[in-house]
């Protein structure tokens, strides 16, 4: 199977994180994500490059956040 058939049906693949991030901040803001995702970078002087140092190195917030994106993408 090439790398393509893999991801097909992965909606994100070829979205950078940071793509992700910037829109879920445009949509929710940092506080809002701070709300749902009860970390640091999101609460006390959040920016999008700390966030993005926190997010690529902390598995479990990126999955959360990527599943905020995805839900956010089903009710457009």
């Amino acid at each position: 199977m090439s790398e393509a058939e893999k991801n097909k049906n992965n909606p994100l693949h070829g979205i950078k994180l940071q793509e992700i991030l910037e829109e879920l901040v445009r949509v929710y803001g940092y506080k809002e994500l701070g709300k749902r995702v009860e970390v640091r970078c999101f609460l006390f002087q959040p920016s999008i490059n700390s966030c993005l140092k926190f997010l690529r190195k902390t598995p479990w917030a990126r999955a959360k956040i990527e599943e905020i994106y995805l839900a956010s993408l089903k009710n457009k």
